[in-house]
């Protein structure tokens, strides 16, 4: 395949390359280099990790980042880039969500995926609702500062899955049973409980 990038360009993305080991980056450099110089080859090769993360400079062992390699830092949002988010996202001037998003920022330090997950969970306790007499959103500036979350996202998520239901867990843990993604009818061909999939549509509208 990537041989026959040279007429049509192909990309590979890889994510997690902080757990890759010499063997895993072995693999990828023959991959490429055993299809000849990628000079001639319209060929986009990205890869995604985190540095707290690594336990070895992955980057240095992996040969095919020589060519053309470019570095792609991507960190935590600043308080002004979080509030023009929450400013788009709430279809609010900028000065009407600053303390809503000053206090999002002093709970998540800008982590973008906490950010949104939060988000997601203030609007679900009723901390960030839509108020038809105001035609806007609006919210409990007080009670969000208040409110105790953990310093990780991973905690965060993880406890928020620890607050669904004891079946619409129980069906999420037969689902990684079949890797990070399944089809519905995949799921429906196993002969399983014809409820799990209502419990997942639960455990997906959360």
């Amino acid at each position: 395949v990537i041989s026959s990038s040279s007429s049509a360009p192909i990309t590979l993305f890889l994510d997690d390359l902080q757990w890759a080991d010499a063997a895993s980056i072995a693999a990828v450099n023959q991959l490429f280099f055993a299809s000849g110089p990628l000079s001639h080859m319209n060929f986009f090769f990205l890869g995604c990790a985190r540095e707290k993360d690594s336990a070895t400079k992955w980057s240095h062992c992996v040969d095919i980042l020589v060519a053309g390699e470019i570095h792609v830092k991507l960190d935590c949002m600043d308080e002004h880039t979080l509030n023009t988010i929450v400013s788009e996202t709430l279809c609010l001037s900028p000065r009407l969500t600053r303390p809503l998003s000053n206090a999002i920022y002093h709970k998540t330090k800008g982590n973008p995926l906490f950010v949104s997950q939060l988000m997601r969970s203030l609007n679900k306790e009723g901390l960030l609702r839509p108020s038809l007499s105001r035609r806007r959103w609006e919210w409990d500036t007080k009670k969000i500062r208040s409110r105790r979350l953990p310093d990780d996202v991973a905690i965060f998520l993880t406890d928020s899955l620890g607050e669904l239901p004891g079946k619409v867990q129980r069906a999420l843990f037969v689902l990684s049973c079949f890797g990070a993604s399944s089809e519905s009818a995949f799921v429906e061909s196993q002969g399983l409980d014809r409820n799990i999939l209502k419990n997942l549509e639960i455990a997906v509208a959360q």
